[in-house]
């Protein structure tokens, strides 16, 4: 049974893979770079590795303003479509950091995906797909 199960999970985002640290979060926002979409801005860094356990993947954060979608049944489904999307554009970031950053496994690349969209209706999934690849491919990763 068990594995059945991580077969099953194999391309599911893993909490490994979530930003929840308050340190690692400021030091984001405070020396990353910031690209801006349509209605999304992402805000990345590579940052000193502090955790000996970290697997190689990147630090990932989502985040929807109350001030921006009020109801937090809305801002909840703009996040889980945020995450979906992210979790099927993601063989490309991780082709791309492996092809980039061979030799440098010492840095943890860390990504925060905000919601910046001011319309009344969201954008669908294929819209998020879109804007988080295009976004992603015009990060510098350096």
């Amino acid at each position: 049974m068990v594995c059945v199960l991580s077969t099953l999970h194999l391309h599911s985002l893993g909490k490994h893979e979530i930003l929840r640290k308050k340190l690692p979060i400021s030091l984001l926002f405070r020396n990353g770079r910031s690209t801006k979409g349509d209605f999304l801005r992402i805000v990345y860094a590579s940052l000193k590795q502090e955790n000996t356990s970290f697997q190689g993947v990147p630090a990932i954060l989502f985040a929807v303003s109350k001030k921006t979608v009020p109801s937090a049944v809305k801002r909840n489904r703009v996040k889980r479509m945020m995450r979906e999307a992210y979790r099927l554009e993601r063989p490309f970031l991780q082709r791309r950091a492996e092809s980039e950053h061979e030799g440098s496994s010492r840095e943890m690349l860390c990504i925060a995906f905000l919601y910046m969209g001011r319309r009344k209706t969201f954008p669908n999934l294929d819209a998020f797909r879109e804007e988080i690849r295009r976004l992603m491919a015009g990060m510098i990763l350096s």
